[in-house]
């Protein structure tokens, strides 16, 4: 089952202030961005963020899961708290890279 693409913009309403926002289809669910860095992933209308040193301590005690299966574990993120939400999406923005764009095969 695959995230509403309704639920997708909600999370961005959520966070909105956290730096500029948008979000990108991947296979079947969704990566939230904010400026230009990918912070959280949405799957199945569940919010996930990396189990990054940086917010370990402010999520202490949330519950974790796996996005999608074979994938390492993530903290789920409760994106009803807009403050909380915005905060960990812009800590998670400030230490995770923009990625390298991909190069096309000839």
């Amino acid at each position: 089952m695959s995230s509403d693409v309704e639920f997708v913009q909600y999370v961005c309403e959520q966070i909105a202030g956290a730096g500029a926002v948008r979000y990108r289809k991947m296979f079947g669910d969704y990566m939230v961005y904010v400026n230009d860095r990918p912070v959280l992933l949405v799957c199945d209308n569940s919010v996930y963020v990396k189990m990054l040193p940086c917010i370990c301590e402010r999520m202490k005690g949330m519950p974790t899961s796996v996005p999608y299966p074979g994938a390492r574990e993530h903290f789920l993120l409760d994106i009803d708290d807009a403050p909380f939400s915005r905060e960990i999406a812009a800590l998670a923005a400030s230490v995770t890279e923009i990625p390298k764009p991909h190069r096309r095969r000839k």
